[in-house]
């Protein structure tokens, strides 16, 4: 069994609607269950589940019975995922130097896209970059795939397209499912 992606779970967690108003209520303030359960209007046994899920990715903590968004630990999280970057990405060590050059040209030093690359070349050389997230071993929604893809650009909906496309990626025909598939090098 895998250890889970810290990363990857936060943006699980921040892929539910009900779990971002759970959010935003906390925001305001520490609340009890049936507090939040109140303002978000949904019952108490869900707003106990998805409080459990936010404490286990550390996005909120448990005081006394009272619920609080856990900011130092966001904070770390971030810092964690950005800390000691270069702009060249540690993934591509050992790559050739055109496929280095390529990735610092869009590439910016955070590994947020500058743009996405116009060249089909240069596209499968990004897209092999942005799809190493995206463990071999599970499933994703389209929703817990744009929340990922956001972390590197902002047009979630051409980089998912394209990670089919460009067969890095597959999902079903209704788009329900997503998962990463294992590409031969060419």
């Amino acid at each position: 069994m895998t250890t889970p992606n810290p990363m990857l779970e936060f943006a699980k967690a921040m892929a539910s609607v009900e779990r971002l108003k759970v959010i935003g209520t906390l925001v305001r303030g520490p609340a009890t269950q049936a507090e939040v359960a109140a303002q978000v209007h949904l019952p108490l046994r869900e707003v106990h589940d998805h409080l459990a899920f936010l404490v286990s990715v550390g996005a909120v903590r448990e005081e006394q019975g009272r619920y609080r968004v856990d900011e130092k630990s966001i904070e770390a999280l971030s810092k964690s995922q950005f800390e000691g970057k270069r702009a060249e990405p540690a993934s591509v060590e050992g790559e050739p130097e055109n496929v280095r050059k390529i990735l610092r040209a869009y590439l910016k030093s955070d590994g947020t896209l500058a743009q996405i690359p116009m060249d089909k070349h240069k596209l499968r050389i990004v897209l092999k970059f942005i799809v190493d997230v995206f463990p071999f071993d599970a499933t994703f929604t389209e929703k817990e795939v744009n929340a990922i893809l956001r972390r590197f650009h902002v047009d979630t909906a051409a980089l998912r397209r394209y990670l089919v496309d460009e067969g890095f990626m597959a999902r079903e025909g209704d788009g329900s499912k997503y998962w990463r598939v294992k590409v031969e090098a060419a």
